[in-house]
């Protein structure tokens, strides 16, 4: 036995032993994850509802590619650059991965020169972040984005943007939300006669973004320590961007003598002003609220913004409802396309971006939490039959399905145990995925010439 055990352990030292063997790490990179059958019959249920919003609205569909020239998306997203993923160099281009739609579609409109368009575009998009995967903040995202590009009568296309927030949050069915707006120019304007210098508009701007997450203290804070700010220009802001309220606090705030006499300011309430009248029309109102606090971080936004948070319901120890996170996000950025045209040559845009990633660990959690059925497969018909030896006459009944249009599949083992299986199916059955309808094949029925359908739920033959 020894001897054996040499001569085999010889062979396998021959062979070469499992150390030299990659062992593979079986992961998603950070930030990435799959989707079950389960989780994408969920995921593609909520892109239903949400493209058949967009299309109602008239939008067209449009695709750019994963990667940009790094020029491209160079500049335009302000403290958030550090987040765009770099791609090595390819054939002398330097490439980097997309970080949203909109700067891709407005590259798109200048290269095209073109001038008026709506339309949506869903798409995956890649933030370097630290990802947070619980709260649906991941490094590879899904992001559905709906624009109108062009010259249209004030605040209409703003106000039919928040109005498609509003239906696609509605039909999702998520709970109570608010629809956050404010106007980048009202902020500026704000900035101006709080005494911060131009210079730092956008770093504070930046800061004034964290609202959501920090209580004022911190980000007061960092205004002044992190970024040089006086105390009394940060306090001076305190009092503004803690106000929030709806047509009643724009006509406040246009007879503020400090504001009122800032002209971007004025222009900004005084588009506000009008939007607030049209989301009246569209019935919506009450489910938007003027923000001063709502800053949005992007560097393109040159008008109206907004972003739409679900709300936890009240409780006992709460006295208002709690933020869990936004949404929906978008506002006016009219200055973009230009920075792109070589004559400078600008388009006016709104757009919105449904967060779906957010809206999905939602919707998952809702569904585990309620044990609901989800079908994976959209089967109508299994074709099964009593004896063996009937495999051809099922593939020739599969086949007259499929080229029937219907959707169908077959067990794949013959004969009685797959039948035994059939006959005792009901609702909670073994047959796969929950498909209603059972078409059976058997040696008399080929005689006359029929084919047994059952009902699985009611067990009901025809």
């Amino acid at each position: 036995i020894t001897k054996e055990v040499a001569k085999l352990l010889e062979m396998k030292a021959q062979l070469g032993g499992d150390e030299n063997k990659h062992k593979f790490v079986l992961k998603t990179p950070k930030g990435t994850r799959d989707y079950s059958p389960k989780q994408m019959a969920i995921r593609e249920r909520v892109f239903d509802t949400i493209i058949t919003c967009f299309k109602r609205h008239g939008a067209e569909v449009i695709d750019t590619p994963v990667f940009e020239l790094k020029e491209t998306l160079t500049g335009k997203y302000g403290e958030d650059s550090k987040l765009i993923y770099d791609l090595k160099d390819q054939g002398g281009e330097l490439l980097s991965l997309r970080y949203d739609l909109t700067v891709p579609f407005a590259r798109y409109l200048a290269m095209n020169k073109i001038t008026n368009i709506k339309r949506y575009h869903i798409a995956k998009v890649y933030r370097r972040d630290n990802p947070a995967m619980t709260r649906g903040r991941y490094r590879e995202f899904y992001q559905c984005d709906f624009d109108i590009a062009g010259q249209f009568d004030p605040m209409i296309p703003d106000a039919e943007c928040l109005k498609i927030v509003h239906e696609i949050l509605s039909n999702l069915q998520l709970g109570d939300f608010l629809i956050k707006v404010n106007d980048r120019r009202i902020l500026d304007g704000m900035f101006a006669v709080c005494g911060v210098p131009d210079s730092k508009f956008r770093t504070i701007c930046s800061s004034v973004d964290k609202l959501d997450k920090m209580p004022w203290e911190e980000v007061r804070s960092e205004m002044v320590g992190e970024k040089a700010l006086s105390p009394e220009a940060a306090d001076h802001i305190g009092e503004y961007v803690q106000l929030h309220g709806g047509l009643d606090l724009i006509e406040r705030l246009l007879q503020d003598p400090k504001l009122s006499q800032n002209k971007l300011a004025k222009e900004g309430l005084g588009d506000l002003k009008l939007l607030f009248e049209y989301l009246a029309l569209f019935g919506i109102a009450e489910k938007i609220s003027f923000d001063l606090s709502l800053a949005r971080g992007l560097d393109y936004y040159t008008g109206v913004i907004f972003e739409a948070v679900l709300l936890q319901p009240e409780n006992d120890h709460m006295e208002e409802p709690v933020g869990v996170g936004s949404v929906a996000g978008g506002g006016r950025y009219d200055g973009l396309v230009g920075m792109f045209d070589p004559k400078g040559r600008k388009v006016p845009c709104v757009g919105v971006s449904i967060g779906i990633e957010r809206i999905f660990s939602i919707l998952e959690q809702r569904v585990e939490a309620s044990q609901e059925k989800i079908r994976t497969t959209e089967t109508q018909v299994l074709v099964a039959s009593a004896q063996k030896k009937l495999l051809e006459e099922r593939l020739k009944l599969v086949s007259e399905l499929w080229d029937a249009g219907i959707k169908e599949e077959m067990f794949c083992c013959e004969g009685g145990e797959a039948l035994a299986q059939v006959a005792q199916s009901s609702g909670g059955c073994p047959i796969p995925g929950g498909i209603p309808l059972v078409a059976i094949v058997g040696e008399q029925e080929l005689k006359d010439g029929v084919v047994k359908l059952r009902d699985v739920a009611t067990r009901e033959e025809v």
